[in-house]
């Protein structure tokens, strides 16, 4: 279920169209049989997939646990099919636009894998989901440094970051006082006093731009599942697409050799990617 929903959001067919290359695909032997195209949607729609696609999008980014300590946090928005309508108060008129989700993300900087992700609600804010994609990275991967822009700015960010053995690269508000002391103070006047060389190492969180730019222009920008359970499936899908993507380049951009054990049963241990030190799949 879960291949045959993220081929389908790779390909960014409809369904109906998307039938011929799941026969090929069971021809060759990835899947059992050929499902109905109706059941592709309802897989997008079962909930008991959410976690499972979690799971593969944090495994799909440790081959590269190694290569990656530096990295950037944002969020952006996907556009659905539902509508919303508000009162611009800018021209005087009701003003109906598409609603969308905002897919929150970490993701390392030199590769553009994607560490940890949030799907929330259009409304939400960005900083309350920074502790959650910080500590799930860190799970697994070495914290040297994180940056992230002014939403992202509080105390409880700063420390975390710290906790983690990292340096955070956030700016401070226009309305932010060093008052307070301990860790805030200093890197408050840390950010006023060397803002050169703090921006130099801020500027690397223009790569999580370059990321969302990367999912939207391979994989769209417009979430076509109709109910929630099924847009949040569609949007963590996106993510592992892009990571699955980033480690085949990975592969012959930083001379990593795969060794995968095709066919391996259950209880066979994990296959690794191996370059200078052994990488789990």
């Amino acid at each position: 279920m879960v291949f045959s929903a993220a081929f389908k959001v790779y390909s960014m067919l409809s369904v109906r169209r998307f039938i011929s290359d799941l026969e090929e695909a069971h021809i060759k032997g990835y899947i059992s049989r050929v499902p109905h195209f109706n059941s592709i949607s309802n897989y997008l729609e079962m909930k008991e997939l959410t976690p499972i696609i979690r799971q593969l999008i944090t495994e799909s980014s440790l081959p590269l646990k190694s290569v990656e300590e530096d990295f950037a946090v944002d969020a952006s928005g996907f556009s659905t099919s539902k509508h919303v309508t508000w009162f611009n108060t800018r021209y005087g008129h009701e003003q109906d636009n598409k609603s969308w989700l905002k897919l929150h993300v970490t993701c390392g900087v030199k590769t553009h894998i994607i560490t940890s992700c949030e799907v929330t609600g259009r409304y939400d804010h960005d900083s309350p989901q920074f502790p959650a994609l910080i500590n799930s990275t860190a799970r697994h991967f070495k914290i040297k440094e994180v940056s992230a822009d002014k939403a992202y700015s509080s105390k409880d960010n700063l420390k975390l970051v710290v906790k983690h053995g990292g340096t955070p690269y956030i700016p401070f508000k226009k309305s932010a006082t060093g008052e307070g002391g301990g860790l805030w103070e200093k890197l408050f006047h840390y950010y006023n006093l060397h803002r050169d060389e703090f921006m130099g190492e801020y500027h690397k969180r223009s790569n999580v731009e370059s990321v969302f730019s990367m999912l939207k222009g391979k994989f769209g920008g417009f979430l076509k599942s109709k109910t929630d359970t099924a847009q949040i499936n569609e949007a963590l899908l996106k993510v592992l697409c892009h990571n699955l993507c980033i480690v085949i380049h990975s592969m012959y951009e930083l001379g990593i050799e795969p060794s995968l054990a095709f066919g391996a049963s259950e209880t066979s241990p994990p296959p690794v990617i191996e370059n200078n030190s052994t990488l789990n799949v």
